[in-house]
C-alpha cells in the first residue's frame, strides 16, 4: 500500500504537501513511547503516535520511517512541520476519534 492509498483510506490530512506519496509501505508501528519506536518500528513503515514534539521527527528519521501519522486529532506545531519538510519526512494527521 502506498502513502497516498493510506492517506485516502484513513481520511488523513497531509501536513507536508508536495512530497511524492507513491512510496510503498508494508508495516506500521503505533507507540507513544519514542524509545519503543526506536527499538521496534520496522524500517520503511509508518509511525502512529499522539506525540507531537520535535523528537518525533528525529525518532522517525533515525528508525527510517516512511511517514508519521498523528492520531486522535493531535497536531504538531509549525516548527515540527518545518523540520519534517526540511528532512523529507511526510506527516499526516488523523481527525479526533469520536468513538469510545
Amino acid at each position: 500500500m502506498t502513502l497516498a492509498q493510506i492517506q485516502h483510506a484513513l481520511g488523513l490530512g497531509c501536513l507536508t504537501p508536495g512530497f511524492n506519496l507513491d512510496r510503498e509501505v508494508t508495516s506500521a508501528h503505533a507507540s507513544d513511547l519514542l524509545s519503543d519506536a526506536l527499538a521496534n518500528a520496522p524500517a520503511g513503515g509508518v509511525l502512529l503516535t499522539i506525540q507531537v514534539h520535535l523528537n518525533v521527527v528525529a525518532v522517525a528519521l533515525h528508525s527510517q520511517q516512511a511517514a508519521v501519522i498523528f492520531t486522535w486529532g493531535m497536531q504538531p506545531d509549525e516548527t515540527v512541520v518545518r523540520k519534517a519538510i526540511e528532512e523529507g519526512l511526510p506527516l499526516f494527521a488523523a481527525a479526533a476519534s469520536t468513538g469510545h
